[in-house]
């Protein structure tokens, strides 16, 4: 796979932070009480995550190691302080929704994780790209946990109400955040497991340890045998 597609799989399916990495939980499970708070919070953190990443990666030869995690910190503190002004002037029903957690993003693990374990290491264009991945994988996640819970508790999606259905209110409560949590961490490791890399049948059925000379050229049949054990 090309390098740079593979930051943005890499953050959205095989190392979703929510899912796969269960990183970022305070928010994933404290503003996913709808579908509009999901994806605003998760969009927050996006933007936040890409823009630190560009910067810490263009500094990455100029920050002396001993303080790079609080230059980090500083850098990630002054995105997230334009970010709350913006929402504050352009959205503040979302701002007013999500409230102390956006100023909560300076902490965030998966900011200052990728920051410390992939920016701070490789070129601009890739820390871009991964954080573009695991802002995207995180803003998926969180909206589809807050789209359930809107439906299951609220019996509503995006305000609009569905027939028929007046919902359960536990699932807008701390304990349901919890259970939808679990029910699709759950479905995707089912997903993992049944579309996982099945294992290359070898030619020679006995193996390099029981070659008898059949004729095949020996390192590729060894070869083989790696990839299947």
């Amino acid at each position: 796979m090309n390098k740079y597609l593979e930051r943005l799989y890499n953050g959205i399916i095989k190392e979703n932070p929510t899912f796969v990495l269960i990183l970022g939980m305070c928010p994933t499970l404290a503003v996913t009480s709808s579908l509009t708070n999901g994806a605003g919070m998760g969009l927050s953190t996006m933007a936040v995550l890409v823009m630190s990443n560009l910067v810490i990666s263009l500094l990455r030869k100029v920050i002396p190691n001993g303080v790079r995690v609080p230059a980090f910190i500083v850098i990630v503190a002054s995105f997230v302080t334009i970010l709350q002004f913006l929402l504050e002037a352009y959205l503040p029903s979302l701002n007013e929704a999500l409230g102390i957690y956006i100023p909560l993003i300076v902490v965030n693990c998966i900011i200052l994780g990728r920051a410390e374990s992939y920016a701070s290491k490789n070129p601009v264009l890739l820390s871009v790209l991964d954080g573009i991945g695991m802002g995207l994988g995180f803003t998926i996640a969180l909206s589809l946990l807050g789209g359930f819970r809107e439906i299951l508790g609220a019996g509503t999606i995006l305000g609009i109400n569905i027939p028929n259905w007046d919902g359960i209110g536990i699932f807008v409560m701390a304990p349901g955040a919890f259970f939808v949590l679990a029910a699709l961490v759950a479905i995707q490791n089912h997903i993992r497991m049944r579309h996982g890399k099945k294992p290359r049948k070898l030619q020679c059925e006995a193996g390099c340890a029981g070659c008898s000379g059949c004729g095949k050229d020996y390192q590729n049949c060894q070869k083989e045998e790696k990839e299947v054990a």
